[in-house]
């Protein structure tokens, strides 16, 4: 089963490191091979189970890219008015 699926008592709890991002790319990588492998074997009706799992994987890694992006910009202030006197 994916590690994109956290039960619900677990969610938000998981520390999110580089090595969870590599096992989600490597485990994509094999999604994608397999939906390949099946497509071109003309059984694109047994792979729909894949491409739900790589699409899950693929939208926690934007959820996660968009998180760090957020948490990597920096916190800056408004331009200060100027007042004509």
């Amino acid at each position: 089963m994916s590690v994109a699926f956290v039960p619900k008592r677990h969610r938000g709890k998981a520390q999110i490191n580089q090595e969870t991002i590599q096992r989600l790319l490597d485990e994509n990588d094999q999604l994608v091979r397999c939906i390949t492998e099946y497509m071109q074997k003309g059984r694109a009706m047994e792979c729909v189970q894949y491409q739900q799992i790589l699409h899950r994987n693929i939208v926690y890694l934007g959820t996660i890219a968009d998180a760090s992006q957020t948490w990597l910009q920096p916190q800056t202030s408004p331009p200060m008015e100027r007042h004509q006197h």
